[in-house]
């Protein structure tokens, strides 16, 4: 029985993973008594994928073929999986239909959407690419335990990945590049003042994150931590952002990432000053370590460049309490350590470089 068991386990598997085959692959399992069946529901390019999320029950798997897929989608139940077949499978926006229905309304390729009383809980979008739109690759608002997993998310006219009022994420290789803003975007809220929100424990590793205005913003949210990430060629790469609401920005740790040349240049905002050169910014949050990370040759003359820099908010909160530890700096102009905040509690210790401002940082 046993042999026989692992036979078919092993069957299952390789029908998944070519996605072939004429009919559903189904796993059963039994808890508490009663069994489970969760089906991969296939799509091939010119079928609709919102068709087929919408059929699908919790625990299913759309499955879509590699090709290109002119729509936008919402995932709005429980338990779904929507997964291509690698970077080969493209969603893209179709610039001579009009765009319906509120996801593809607002700009969005794949929008996972819960809402303010209840969150989507146990989605995952992974294997594909999202290009085009000119919002955002992928949205997801009021979510726990999302997974963005090996997504591209290129070209998008302002963020590649962006969460809100979401917890117990995980962002992990995926690649986001020449996004109009943010390559990822994580926030409390987009649209409404308010104090920052707990995340409790979303985890962002192993992406890649280029040529965008910033590689990862962290705007007002608490307890996250942005680890072992690659990111180049951005205007600044991480941005750890708060304001004046309460509680703080804070308790976010940011380690053992590579963050080299963000040299992009892009103009000032109504929100923001000019960016060029900036590795690391914290403004306006508490509480929070930078430590291990790799941060080399990001040079600029924004008040926001250097290696690390700690600047007050624009609206005049400070960053306190913060430990930067451990960190390796080279070639970061105007320092690779910059000071620019008047808060309190602030440490470096242990940094290995060679300039900073003010000097003794080192």
């Amino acid at each position: 029985m046993k042999n026989c068991h692992i036979a078919y386990l092993a069957c299952a598997a390789a029908l998944l993973g070519t996605g072939l085959g004429a009919a559903p692959s189904v796993a059963g399992h039994a808890a508490a008594g009663h069994s489970a069946r969760h089906t991969v529901h296939r799509v091939q390019p010119g079928e609709s994928i919102q068709k087929v999320v919408d059929a699908a029950l919790p625990g299913d798997t759309v499955l879509l073929a590699a090709g290109t897929y002119h729509e936008s989608v919402t995932v709005s139940a429980s338990g779904l999986t929507l997964r291509g077949m690698g970077r080969d499978t493209v969603i893209q926006p179709d610039p001579a239909v009009k765009a319906v229905g509120a996801c593809a309304e607002a700009g969005n390729g794949i929008c996972v959407q819960g809402t303010t009383d209840k969150n989507v809980e146990d989605v995952t979008v992974a294997s594909l690419t999202v290009t085009g739109f000119t919002k955002s690759g992928v949205s997801a608002t009021s979510t726990d335990g999302l997974t963005v997993r090996n997504v591209a998310a290129l070209k998008n006219g302002v963020w590649g990945i962006a969460a809100e009022r979401s917890v117990h994420s995980l962002f992990r290789d995926n690649t986001a590049r020449d996004n109009g803003d943010a390559g990822l975007f994580l926030a409390n809220s987009i649209n409404q003042e308010q104090g920052a929100t707990d995340t409790e424990g979303t985890l962002v590793e192993h992406n890649r994150l280029e040529g965008n205005r910033i590689g990862v913003t962290v705007r007002r949210l608490r307890d996250l931590t942005v680890a072992r990430n690659h990111l180049t060629g951005n205007c600044a790469a991480v941005f750890v952002v708060g304001d004046e609401n309460k509680p703080k920005a804070g308790f976010v740790t940011v380690r053992e990432n590579r963050i080299e040349r963000n040299n992009k240049s892009c103009p000032k905002t109504a929100r923001l000053d000019a960016l060029q050169g900036s590795g690391i910014v914290l403004t306006g949050a508490e509480d929070s370590l930078i430590s291990d990370n790799v941060i080399k040759d990001n040079a600029g003359t924004s008040p926001l460049s250097g290696g690390i820099v700690l600047f007050k908010s624009f609206v005049g909160t400070t960053s306190d309490r913060n430990r930067i530890t451990g960190n390796t700096l080279r070639g970061n102009s105007p320092a690779d350590l910059v000071n620019a905040d008047t808060g309190t509690g602030n440490t470096f210790e242990g940094n290995s470089c060679r300039e900073s401002k003010p000097a003794g940082l080192c």
